[in-house]
């Protein structure tokens, strides 16, 4: 974890978050919370981190995501020397998906 964004603000916003109960209330918050740009730019880096884990190109991402080479490339170094964040995230949706077949 990045000491540098380990801030009470920051587990404040954190605890909020945790505390939101379905994608209704998320919108409701992140409408609050960021500008329209800075939620479409989370979850666009979102849908290329699953695209590049799916084996995509960088041309497919583009051409599905509107994501440049130079975003694509940001989050691929996340997924490769990041803090397995996505694949944590990828690897519970994934366990609820099979709990629901």
């Amino acid at each position: 974890m990045n000491k540098k964004i380990k801030t009470d603000a920051v587990d404040h916003l954190f605890e909020a978050i945790l505390a939101l109960k379905n994608p209704e209330e998320c919108y409701r918050f992140f409408e609050d919370v960021c500008t329209v740009n800075e939620l479409l730019s989370l979850s666009q880096r979102y849908e290329v981190a699953k695209m590049l884990r799916e084996k995509k190109t960088y041309l497919e991402i583009t051409e599905k995501t509107g994501a440049s080479t130079a975003t694509i490339s940001r989050v691929n170094r996340s997924l490769n020397y990041g803090n397995d964040g996505y694949d944590m995230v990828f690897a519970r949706l994934a366990g609820e998906e099979a709990k629901e077949e």
